[in-house]
């Protein structure tokens, strides 16, 4: 999993939503035309995820997963969530989930959720603690995982 960085993931997941849907479709919850306002939350969450990454390239930062944080980020959108591309990518998901309409995207937007929460995110706030230590607890104290 560890060579597997979050945007491949997306992608992953993605890919894996529309071919439940196509062989083998659950239960619909969202009927066309009504599942096109997925494409709502679909483009509000990649804007999301790439204003985040905004800020990572403003400040020069590192930006890959698994590679050493050099700079804490607080700026921004990481003022309201520490983990604003994620949930980019999560809205992006839920989109795509709606525009689907079917049950079998839902849980692929659980699993990568999960997968995001507890693998991920788990790695680098480890690691952001270890490297920026005080500074970090603070921010982490005063700004949530999420939303």
């Amino acid at each position: 999993m560890k060579k597997i960085i979050p945007p491949v993931l997306f992608v992953i997941c993605i890919v894996i939503m529309v071919g439940l849907w196509w062989v083998f479709p659950m239960v619909q919850f969202v009927t066309f035309p009504v599942s096109l306002i997925g494409i709502l939350p679909f483009i509000v969450g990649l804007g999301i995820a790439k204003r985040g990454s905004d800020v990572f390239e403003k400040t020069g930062t590192n930006i890959e997963t698994f590679d050493d944080p050099d700079i804490l980020v607080t700026d921004g959108l990481y003022r309201v969530s520490r983990n604003p591309m994620y949930l980019g990518f999560l809205t992006a998901l839920l989109g795509v989930a709606i525009m689907l309409g079917n049950f079998s995207s839902i849980l692929v937007v659980i699993g990568f959720f999960v997968v995001t929460d507890r693998w991920y995110i788990k790695f680098e706030e480890d690691v952001m603690a270890k490297t920026f230590g005080d500074r970090y607890a603070e921010y982490k104290a005063k700004t949530r995982r999420w939303l």
